[in-house]
């Protein structure tokens, strides 16, 4: 009890100082996210991490070709999943009021270091915790200001299993359509990476490091 007393308490001073420190990083954060921001390594430290990985054992026949696929960005122009053939693809849902957030750090990081071979697209999403309210033009300041993100970010839509679900997550969460997963977001930041043949091959929840080496393994790193 005494331990995660002293824990709390530090944890609150250490979120204090962090908001009340001027930083141009977080220039554009409110001070909700700041706090989140500063809560991180707490919230990647009790996160699960629970992963699946495509097998020769759990790989069917696929009826939905991924590289057919297409999306809409958010500024409004299409991209065809055509044009990343031989590119590693590293799928991501976001938001900018979550725990979590601070991954986009970590997910441009991995892009600067890797993207003569991967892309990285993110999903702004609403469906946990209302934790992305604002609108694509916004979203898009928020990441491109506090995290510097150049990857590609998607028109905010719906990630979980509906009829709004974007048609990349339909293919994600559908073993007939991908061959064998239908693992579903269960938060903000799940992660799926898609190999140079345009099969999917990993499912990370929230807590897997963008930079972890769980990650370095799966990407061939």
């Amino acid at each position: 009890m005494k331990l995660l007393l002293i824990s709390a308490i530090t944890i609150s001073v250490v979120t204090i100082a962090y908001v009340m420190t001027p930083s141009k990083s977080t220039s554009n954060m409110t001070p909700k996210q700041k706090i989140l921001k500063a809560m991180y390594p707490f919230i990647m430290k009790m996160g699960s991490k629970k992963t699946k990985t495509m097998t020769e054992e759990n790989i069917q026949n696929t009826t939905v070709d991924f590289y057919s696929l297409k999306i809409e960005l958010n500024d409004g122009s299409e991209f065809p999943f055509s044009k990343l053939k031989d590119k590693k693809i590293l799928l991501v849902n976001t938001a900018s009021n979550c725990g979590f957030t601070r991954q986009y750090e970590g997910l441009e990081t991995l892009y600067q270091q890797q993207k003569e071979h991967l892309i990285i697209i993110g999903f702004p999403a609403n469906d946990f915790g209302k934790q992305e309210p604002g609108t694509d033009s916004e979203i898009a300041s928020f990441c491109k200001k506090n995290y510097g993100v150049s990857f590609l970010i998607a028109k905010k839509g719906s990630v979980i299993k509906s009829a709004n679900q974007q048609l990349v997550y339909k293919w994600l969460t559908d073993k007939k359509q991908n061959g064998w997963n239908e693992e579903t977001p269960s938060w903000n930041f799940c992660k799926y990476i898609i190999n140079e043949k345009g099969k999917l091959t990993h499912f990370f929840p929230s807590a897997i490091d963008p930079l972890g080496a769980e990650m370095q393994k799966a990407l061939g790193l």
